[in-house]
């Protein structure tokens, strides 16, 4: 039985979208999770949504218990998981309000924790992670995309930066010479961990912003991020309402 688990949450609280909502507060070996959970049916599949940073925007991304996040979704049955992501264009094909079903990833993080490994007490743990995103998950996005005629790129790396300050010119400009499509700040550790855990995760990304790299755009702020979420969060509740049903 699928159980999907949702990580971002803008938009999703409205009682028309999710239903027979309630909150469950949970508490796991790692932590608080970064608020409680929003337990509910979305065309008739059970989510559980999670406000990443939590339900006020007051967790720094540095500063998120991704590790109790995941956990929290696993010990509620989850058995996919698909997060939602604000992100800055490093090519100029990827416009503002534009959706990006990532299939990479490079974590430029230092100081968070990245995995539920802590000792090989019992055995050495080195998870696989050739492909880090489900292809099933990403399938059901961009199928959803292309229905709803939302502008969408099938494929992209994103690279997670450790904020909460956006990048100079230099770390844009060398972000895009490693391949780097999209930037954020909370793909990993958040992908690793759901892997370590073997649940399906994947993200879609969109776009808000140039962060620094482009010459004729304005850098990246956090108001005019939150200015283009906000114009597009009902595309962001559209596509996931769309894909869920999709999940096998």
């Amino acid at each position: 039985m699928i159980k999907a688990g949702i990580i971002g949450g803008s938009g999703l609280d409205n009682p028309d979208i999710l239903k027979n909502v309630k909150d469950v507060k949970v508490n796991t070996p790692y932590g608080k999770p970064s608020s409680a959970l929003k337990v509910g049916k979305i065309k008739g599949v059970d989510i559980v949504l999670i406000a990443r940073h939590g339900r006020k925007h007051e967790i720094t991304p540095s500063k998120v218990n991704y590790r109790a996040n995941i956990f929290a979704l696993k010990e509620q049955g989850c058995t996919h998981i698909i997060a939602t992501s604000a992100c800055g264009s490093l090519r100029e094909e990827i416009g503002r309000g534009d959706f990006v079903i990532v299939d990479q990833f490079i974590d430029f993080t230092r100081h968070r924790e990245i995995t539920f490994f802590d000792h090989f007490k019992e055995g050495a743990k080195h998870t696989t992670m050739p492909e880090p995103f489900s292809k099933e998950l990403r399938k059901a996005l961009i199928e959803s995309c292309k229905e709803l005629k939302l502008k969408h790129h099938e494929k992209g790396t994103v690279i997670t930066i450790e904020g909460p300050r956006f990048s100079t010119k230099a770390e844009s400009k060398m972000f895009r010479s490693w391949g780097a499509d999209v930037i954020n700040m909370s793909v990993a550790p958040e992908c690793i961990l759901a892997n370590e855990l073997e649940v399906p995760y994947a993200a879609v990304a969109m776009n808000t912003d140039y962060d620094c790299w482009k010459e004729d755009e304005e850098p990246v702020t956090w108001e005019e991020i939150v200015r283009v979420f906000k114009k597009n969060v009902d595309k962001v509740t559209k596509l996931l309402i769309t894909a869920i049903p999709k999940i096998k």
